[in-house]
């Protein structure tokens, strides 16, 4: 088998890698649409936000030590003990639960029956609030962020496939487990979505706001749920991507590559982000590798899947499986 057509299956494995891991950024997007009809602006920083916080409990990090030692004159940085890599993760989804509880009580009860865009403004605030609290609370430096995941060339793959076609594939055991992680998750939350009490009044509410409350729908109740629901969804994408990046400030930004995966997909589809995640990894491995390489000097990984997103939106501006719009003419 010629070494370039080896090469390209080997891109396109490591970019449906890829895929996986801005499907698990664009999914809790997909939640909080679902569940109030707006686009969650602060989903990237969650997820910055949520590694942050796993990081610093498992090192046994003081939270605000920079604002302690300020004003008190101390020098106290860590408490001196090692959290274990389990219990961190609950204590993390505690403290994002807690922060679901705290958006809608102090952010989303007063917006209730709000136009989309006001919701909107909101999470864009919320994003840059909750940035300066990361930063204050765990500091700006760079941390390493390790829970035991498997990372580094899986070894087995890249034997067999020589042994196969002479030729060893470079596949990372972190994007094995994120695709196995990301998998369950998909299917965990397409039960809850479409086989319980719960998914069926996320969907109520996101329709309309008073309509849901007089069938006695507790908005309130769904609004932190969604967001509790998110903001584990942010608590696993920030695992993923800072075991393989480190935990640092850039990885709010990755919820500029869940746009075209949503746009893609469709905003209101679980599966949708899965997939959409999926042809966004392999279209822009396979266009730098096909063209961007060849003939435009590379690079193009920065802005491929945004113009792809562009074009699609042309002939399905509600994705590949959003709801259609049907409006009495």
């Amino acid at each position: 088998m010629p070494d370039q057509l080896l090469f390209a299956m080997e891109v396109t494995l490591n970019g449906l890698m890829a895929g996986v891991m801005y499907a698990l950024v664009a999914l809790g997007f997909v939640l909080i649409f679902k569940a109030s009809g707006i686009f969650n602006y602060a989903q990237g920083v969650m997820a910055l936000f949520a590694a942050m916080t796993l990081v610093g409990i498992q090192k046994g990090q003081v939270p605000f030590a920079h604002l302690i030692n300020a004003m008190f004159g101390t020098n106290i940085h860590y408490f001196g003990w090692q959290v274990p890599a389990l219990l961190a993760i609950l204590l993390t989804v505690v403290v994002m639960v807690a922060f679901a509880w705290a958006v809608n009580k102090f952010v989303l009860r007063h917006l209730v029956n709000q136009e989309p865009i006001i919701l909107f403004m909101a999470t864009i605030g919320l994003a840059y609030f909750l940035e300066g609290v990361a930063d204050l609370m765990w500091g700006a430096e760079i941390k390493k962020l390790d829970i035991g995941l498997p990372q580094g060339i899986n070894e087995t793959i890249d034997t067999v496939t020589f042994e196969m076609f002479g030729y060893g594939f470079f596949i990372d055991n972190l994007d094995i487990a994120a695709t196995v992680i990301a998998v369950i998750l998909v299917t965990g939350l397409v039960v809850f979505s479409q086989y319980t009490k719960q998914g069926r009044a996320l969907r109520a509410v996101a329709d309309d706001h008073q309509a849901a409350l007089s069938v006695g729908i507790s908005l309130n109740f769904i609004w932190v749920l969604v967001w509790s629901i998110a903001g584990f969804v942010a608590l696993v994408a920030g695992i993923m991507w800072g075991a393989k990046s480190g935990v640092q400030f850039s990885l709010s930004l990755i919820a500029l590559k869940a746009l075209p995966v949503l746009m893609l997909g469709g905003f209101t589809s679980i599966p949708g982000a899965i997939i959409g995640g999926l042809i966004i990894g392999m279209g822009e491995q396979l266009f730098e590798f096909l063209i961007g390489q060849p003939f435009l000097g590379g690079a193009t990984q920065n802005w491929f899947a945004y113009v792809l997103a562009l074009v699609f939106l042309v002939f399905r501006p509600q994705g590949l499986f959003g709801e259609k719009i049907i409006e009495r003419v």
